[in-house]
């Protein structure tokens, strides 16, 4: 029989740090020993340090990762929300600029009958953060008590949170630990970190959407798909319905970044106007929300009543009253005059004719930090009014003194600072280029074929 956790005189701390370091792989027992020691506070930092680099170095099996995501997992509360009769879906982006889909998708896939709780997360470094732009809208409160998160959903079926203080407290400790031991990178640490607040929310499915390019995380496609596969083939293992789509962030999603500014944006598409680029991925990761929800019987069918969903204003309607359900001001969805409003903009114009070919899109992301939009560091402040929108996307015609995009700010200093990166940020040709990216560019499903 396998030891338990609470076999304390069963595991020391060293010998699993040696296993680990010599390639050896860690049975469920050790995982959930050291886990439960460390957020216990019973095993010290530089011993989980050590672990840390040997799994960044030696990496782990599937089964590992699964066991290390459960031990996360129920480091904390577990949400129980059996007392929806609706399948419980939600969906998770691993951070890139300009990507406001989870504001869209949330009321969207509510309006269908499908339950959304979501537990999101702030921005860090070049990515904006979920929390950051509902911050933006006049009085919404992201900090609910779990037992008002479960009214909110009861009553209008999606709710949008930041991670509570029962939520898979192990993952807090050791996230802060790798920020400062150079392991934030292992995809193992970073699927058992994603997985282990999702599957908190006592969802049933999660429709994943991993970015790959200059904007994401992920630099490389392989990377990408790799961490990928380890999250769908985790969360299977784990009894949930999964899928992931590889979708493209060489260049911002939509033309606003910027708090304030993105929610403007999520209005205009939930309106059924907006950009094209962002509409087309909040179909098709709609489509999935909905198809793994059982509110349709096809992806394509659940992309067709993500259309008809924003057509009717159902979406918009249940967006309002999410907002006014945590505490926002409705009136912001009508006007955006409720919104943060810079004092100033500059206008980046065109000093040639040409075709964009690209936007390096760390750097806009990072020009928007510069302006004070998002943060290097968890204990920066952001500003919700400042930020940028393009007027041109890569393929787009642009003429000579023509704008390329306007920077919306609140300082000169840091607007001067931004404009010199974005103007190096943009790449301009004679000619259209030839081998654009495609938005979508894989679907990783293990136990079925999607349609």
């Amino acid at each position: 029989m396998s030891p338990t956790v609470s076999s304390s005189q069963t595991f020391r701390a060293i010998d699993v740090i040696r296993k680990k370091r010599d390639g050896g792989e860690l049975c469920k027992p050790e995982i959930e020993y050291l886990v439960d020691s460390y957020t216990r506070g019973d095993i010290p930092d530089y011993q989980v340090s050590a672990w840390l680099m040997a799994v960044l170095l030696r990496g782990m099996s599937r089964a590992e990762t699964a066991w290390l995501t459960d031990a996360m997992l129920h480091s904390g509360e577990v949400l129980d929300l059996s007392f929806l009769s609706a399948t419980k879906v939600d969906k998770h982006s691993t951070g890139g600029v300009g990507d406001k889909t989870s504001l869209i998708l949330a009321p969207l896939v509510a309006a269908a009958g499908v339950a959304v709780p979501m537990i999101s997360g702030r921005g860090l470094g070049h990515t904006g953060g979920t929390l950051d732009k509902l911050e933006s809208i006049p009085g919404f409160n992201v900090n609910l008590p779990v037992a008002q998160f479960r009214r909110v959903l009861e009553t209008c079926g999606c709710a949008m949170i930041g991670q509570t203080a029962e939520i898979a407290p192990a993952d807090r400790k050791l996230y802060a630990l790798r920020d400062v031991t150079g392991t934030v990178e292992s995809p193992y640490l970073i699927c058992a970190s994603i997985m282990s607040k999702k599957l908190a929310e006592g969802i049933d499915a999660l429709v994943l959407d991993v970015k790959t390019g200059s904007g994401a995380f992920m630099k490389s496609e392989k990377d990408a798909a790799f961490l990928a596969e380890l999250m769908v083939e985790t969360g299977e293992r784990m009894g949930k319905q999964m899928v992931a789509l590889i979708t493209d962030m060489d260049q911002p999603l939509g033309n606003m970044i910027g708090n304030a500014l993105e929610v403007v944006e999520v209005v205009r598409v939930l309106r059924g106007a907006g950009p094209e680029d962002l509409r087309n991925l909040c179909f098709e990761l709609g489509g999935w929300m909905l198809h793994l929800g059982g509110a349709s019987t096809t992806v394509a069918e659940g992309k067709q009543k993500s259309q008809a969903l924003i057509a009717s204003g159902k979406a918009l309607e249940k967006f309002r009253s999410m907002v006014e359900l945590q505490g926002g001001d409705p009136r912001a969805i009508d006007g955006k005059e409720r919104l943060p409003k810079a004092q100033h903009t500059i206008v980046i114009t065109s000093a040639v004719s040409g075709y964009v070919v690209s936007w390096q899109c760390e750097s806009v992301g990072t020009a928007c930090v510069i302006l004070g939009g998002g943060r290097e560091r968890k204990e920066d402040s952001v500003d919700p009014a400042v930020g940028i929108v393009l007027h041109k996307k890569v393929g787009d015609y642009v003429s000579p003194g023509e704008p390329l995009a306007t920077i919306h700010y609140n300082a000169e200093a840091r607007a001067r600072q931004a404009k010199q990166l974005l103007e190096k940020s943009y790449q301009l040709a004679d000619s259209p280029p030839s081998d654009q990216r495609p938005l979508i560019h894989r679907v990783i499903r293990k136990s079925e074929e999607g349609n």
